[in-house]
């Protein structure tokens, strides 16, 4: 099919979330969303100001939520009776299905934290499953190393550099989510094969990057939506890049969403509105 072209890029916004922690929004804000991908958050600060006071608990219904740590400490706790511990390049994956209330609060009072938190949606017959949880460690996660010196973090889904491709330790999802950390030095290109018909997008935490064969930048802080295509062509700037890429098979359901919860209709959101006042969320 081709190589895939930047097709739209949405800048990250400055926002806050949880107890009042500082973070920068790109997919979500004002409602934009990429199926199956719901939103990206950034959290990013030296200053514990900016997030000490953490994520209290609070309700899902509807979605997988994934959050990556590239710098800090957070702590894990869940109506299900999990609790684990994020470190640097740690992951945690958690399916709301149902009905989950956790809270994610940093154990540090100085120092930076940094991270991602994705949401991904889950298809009408999977958003009343029970819920689940999984702490996914750095060192479970493969490194691939390129011919460039840069490397490839595979967190879900299946990586293919050469002939034969590295997995992730997420995989068999009805999304069959593709969740890559890339790092490139300076002017260093990549080509990812990835399958006709997912949705995919860039997101450029670091550095500068060109997309596709007509070499569209990307500024930093932004997620680049990408046209249809079998493979995708970056290249990084003289000071190198760092960018996460995500790919998925598209639901193509309606989209309902009201706060923390995602659903397929109003009266499933009001539903899970009133499951969560009523106690019964996560029975």
């Amino acid at each position: 099919m081709g190589t895939r072209r930047l097709s739209k890029v949405i800048p990250s916004r400055a926002t806050s979330d949880g107890a009042g922690v500082k973070l920068r929004r790109s997919l979500g804000s004002s409602q934009l969303r990429h199926d199956p991908f719901l939103l990206l958050d950034e959290f990013f600060s030296d200053d514990p100001q900016d997030y000490i006071r953490g994520f209290p608990p609070h309700p899902h219904r509807g979605f997988e939520t994934v959050t990556y740590m590239l710098d800090g400490h957070m702590r894990h706790e869940d109506s299900v009776g999990n609790r684990g511990d994020l470190g640097p390049g740690d992951v945690q994956w958690m399916t709301a299905g149902r009905g989950i209330v956790h809270s994610e609060m940093p154990q540090q009072k100085q120092g930076r934290m940094r991270g991602f938190q994705l949401w991904i949606n889950l298809p009408a017959a999977e958003k009343m499953k029970p819920a689940s949880y999984r702490d996914i460690p750095s060192h479970e996660i493969p490194t691939v190393a390129l011919e460039s010196g840069g490397e490839v973090r595979v967190i879900a889904g299946t990586f293919i550099p050469g002939e034969q491709g590295v997995s992730g330790p997420i995989q068999g999802l009805t999304t069959d989510p593709l969740f890559l950390d890339v790092h490139l030095p300076a002017e260093a290109g990549l080509e990812v094969p990835v399958n006709p018909g997912y949705n995919a997008f860039i997101y450029l935490y670091d550095g500068q990057t060109t997309i596709g064969d007509d070499e569209q930048s990307l500024p930093e802080h932004s997620a680049g939506l990408l046209s249809d295509g079998d493979e995708i062509h970056v290249r990084a700037g003289p000071n190198g890049a760092c960018f996460l890429l995500l790919a998925g098979k598209p639901l193509g359901e309606p989209v309902v969403q009201s706060g923390p919860f995602v659903m397929n209709t109003r009266e499933e959101t009001e539903q899970a509105l009133a499951d969560y006042r009523n106690g019964t969320l996560t029975g």
